[in-house]
């Protein structure tokens, strides 16, 4: 169990870096902030988005300011599993076989436009997501320590995209949606950006090490019986739900659970209250869910049912 202070210590280790990325991600600090709870959760991030507001430099500010490695996989239909994981290339002076690294050996690895990808690809980046391991010709390697990927798809363009299965989706802790700034973050934008690039002047503000045990301490942060019933309450009503063809599943239990145990910590609080969860209840179940031909047919979506499962669900009290 975590001593009182060491919440207030994690969130004060962690506030330098939600202060390093919010100087160049303006005005949204909620994105922000789930972007660390993946981060402190040990999960990774879908980015469901239109061009330009700001994905991949999100991606870049988190890695620079964690100290951390940061690569890029632009996915196009004829991207090959080998140029995600990495190849053996003939050393000629040695007569040898040796492995060349891929792109998703680094703590962040950027897959834009994921949903472009062919599902063979996408399934190369299944393990290493699921793993933190990459398995080539029976050898097996592990990845950086730690490791996120920050996956991106454009949900208006359609056409020349293979939509990321059900499998795929589960794996990814939450789902954002950064959108537009509004009239005075877009003028805060043009400040900043006017005569240098912020992006250029963020340095790193805490170490990989400790962002490592700073991961670990997040899961000793408590969550009382009553709260954890209503976590798997909550998913649990997802499957149950009329409009719900394929609810959320058992990892969707775990995911909302250590994200709320992310969130308290970064709250600065020894324990998780029915408001962390709510907070993420969209970001960590919204993806998951599949609905019926009906419902899609009313305009319903995965948010106004989760809303109704919410709202149907009662809320622990002390």
């Amino acid at each position: 169990m975590v001593s009182q202070n060491a919440p207030r210590a994690l969130a004060g280790e962690i506030a330098p870096v939600l202060r390093s990325i919010a100087n160049v991600v303006v005005g949204k600090a909620e994105a922000v902030e789930q972007t660390l709870v993946a981060v402190l959760a040990g999960g990774h991030l879908l980015v469901e988005d239109v061009p330009g507001v700001g994905k991949t430099t999100l991606a870049r500010a988190l890695a620079r300011s964690i100290g951390g490695s940061f690569s890029r996989i632009q996915c196009t239909p004829d991207l090959l599993p080998s140029d995600v994981t990495g190849v053996h290339v003939l050393d000629q002076r040695q007569g040898t076989f040796v492995f060349q690294q891929g792109p998703v050996f680094a703590n962040v690895v950027l897959a834009d436009e994921l949903n472009r990808a062919t599902p063979r690809t996408q399934a190369a980046l299944l393990e290493a997501m699921e793993e933190r391991q990459v398995t080539l010709e029976g050898t097996t390697r592990p990845l950086p320590s730690p490791f996120l990927v920050i996956a991106t798809q454009n949900p208006i363009e359609l056409e020349g995209t293979f939509p990321l299965p059900e499998a795929q989706l589960d794996r990814f802790l939450l789902r954002l949606r950064i959108g537009y700034p509004d009239e005075h973050g877009e003028q805060e934008l043009i400040d900043r950006f006017a005569r240098a690039a912020p992006l250029d002047e963020v340095h790193p503000v805490l170490d990989l090490q400790r962002l490592t045990a700073l991961i670990r301490s997040v899961r000793e942060i408590r969550v009382e019986p009553s709260v954890r019933n209503y976590v798997v309450a909550l998913v649990r009503a997802t499957r149950e739900h009329n409009a719900v063809r394929l609810g959320a599943s058992p990892r969707a239990t775990l995911a909302l659970f250590h994200a709320a145990q992310a969130l308290a910590a970064i709250k600065g609080r020894t324990f998780v209250v029915p408001d962390d969860v709510k907070a993420l209840i969209a970001p960590v179940l919204g993806h998951r869910l599949l609905l019926n031909s009906q419902a899609r047919l009313r305009g319903r979506s995965e948010l106004t049912v989760l809303d109704e499962v919410v709202a149907a669900t009662p809320v622990p009290v002390e």
